[in-house]
């Protein structure tokens, strides 16, 4: 007899978190157990070449994710701006890019707080924050994605799915004549 899972509610397997900034992108990820997030890499933001998405795909793809995190913007009131329709841009062409591997977006209003607070209390000087602050903020972004799976038992955030082409409706009537 196998024995029981000692984290019943997570999927096993290896998740990307990513803060997209207007300059960096931050990169974590997890252990393939789904249980603790950890930094990777600060990517400059290429807004011409895009090759912050290209080094994300070879990131997820190179760990065998099954899944990337992505932090979406929202207001402290819960409502999305500008800042939030840019992510979800950003999370659609990386989702165009991974062939087949999920995005996913979770709510991360205060990630960066956090990301700066967890850096003071590590000990960083604040001139080093700005370095490290894109990958902190990624951390928690994912830590939080996984911790609601763990208690959850359903995946954080909504997913970002290729769309359908909605069917084409008819220039008939119900009677078919044209109207």
């Amino acid at each position: 007899m196998a024995a029981p899972d000692p984290h019943p509610g997570i999927r096993p397997g290896v998740r990307l978190g990513v803060d997209v900034g207007e300059a960096r992108v931050g990169l974590a990820a997890s252990d393939p157990s789904g249980i603790l997030a950890t930094p990777v890499a600060t990517l400059p933001r290429d807004l011409d070449s895009l090759t912050d998405l290209d080094e994300i795909v070879t990131q997820a793809r190179d760990r065998q994710a099954i899944e990337v995190v992505i932090g979406l913007p929202r207001t402290l009131s819960g409502t999305e701006g500008v800042a939030a329709q840019a992510i979800r841009g950003y999370a659609t062409a990386l989702h165009r890019r991974l062939g087949g591997i999920p995005v996913r977006l979770v709510d991360e209003r205060l990630s960066t707080v956090d990301a700066h607070r967890s850096l003071h209390a590590s000990g960083v000087p604040g001139r080093a924050h700005r370095a490290r602050v894109d990958q902190a903020a990624a951390v928690v972004i994912l830590q939080a994605a996984l911790d609601t799976e763990r208690s959850t038992g359903r995946p954080a955030g909504e997913s970002i799915a290729g769309r359908k082409p909605r069917a084409k409706r008819s220039s008939t009537t119900s009677e078919g004549t044209q109207p």
